[in-house]
């Protein structure tokens, strides 16, 4: 498999996410962004979590064939390991999507947890990998979210609790049936879902065609001329684009 990887903050914003590959993996993380004024009882700040579950999951992912999901657990244990001084029962503690890909003998595994898709090309059809449970809350007030998530009947992110893992969407794909395949933070994935630009099919042309460059600078140009969209203006964009070979 061959990748092609690019990842930029929102603009006078740190990037959030985080973007690796291997010779046969891809990892995007997503870091949830921080409520203004909340407290999260850790000394850490969402870049620094992002980046202790990538190298632990870049660890993990090349020297191991468990499931993803043993994983990313690792993964999250890890992490939990690295600031045992800060308060980890707090909801807000600084967390991330997780979304994998691992070429293992003939198949494509792929694990997706909260809001960055996986996108999958099988002969002509593509299927997309989305977990949209933060999106079927009854609200979306602060309150909702912090009583929800990492909770039974709501939405699970990676964060301080190894649990987390065992409610990501996991499935495989015969590699033989792949053409392409594309990992996404949701900030690129806003082509599709929130400015309607294209479907999933024309977002992998943009990608095989033009790059994650093309791609953030379509998203960009789509923020700016709507500024008065609610939701967020601005989202970090991180896209991978895998292309298979025998």
């Amino acid at each position: 498999m061959r990748v092609e990887l690019g990842s930029w903050a929102a603009p006078g914003a740190v990037n959030e996410d985080c973007a690796l590959a291997g010779p046969d993996w891809v990892v995007v993380l997503d870091g949830a962004t921080e409520q203004p004024g909340v407290e999260t009882g850790c000394a850490h700040d969402v870049p620094w979590l992002v980046r202790q579950l990538a190298a632990a999951l870049a660890a993990g992912l090349t020297r191991s064939d468990a499931p993803l999901d043993d994983l990313l657990a690792e993964a999250i244990e890890a992490a939990r390991r690295a600031h045992p001084e800060c308060d980890l029962t707090n909801s807000w503690s600084p967390s991330s999507t997780a979304s994998l890909l691992r070429r293992r003998g003939g198949s494509v595994e792929y694990l997706v947890l909260a809001d960055s898709p996986v996108v999958l090309e099988t002969a002509g059809e593509v299927e997309v990998v989305l977990d949209d449970r933060v999106d079927r809350l009854p609200e979306r007030t602060i309150a909702a979210v912090e009583h929800w998530r990492n909770r039974e009947g709501g939405f699970w992110v990676a964060g301080t609790d190894p649990e987390a893992a065992r409610h990501a969407l996991t499935g495989a794909v015969p590699v033989a049936e792949l053409r392409r395949a594309a990992v996404l933070s949701d900030g690129a994935a806003r082509w599709v879902d929130r400015f309607g630009l294209g479907d999933w099919t024309a977002l992998l042309d943009l990608l095989d065609g033009g790059g994650s460059e093309l791609l953030r600078r379509r998203v960009r140009a789509a923020e700016d001329a709507d500024p008065h969209r609610p939701g967020k203006r601005h989202d970090d964009l991180t896209a991978a684009l895998v292309r298979f070979t025998a």
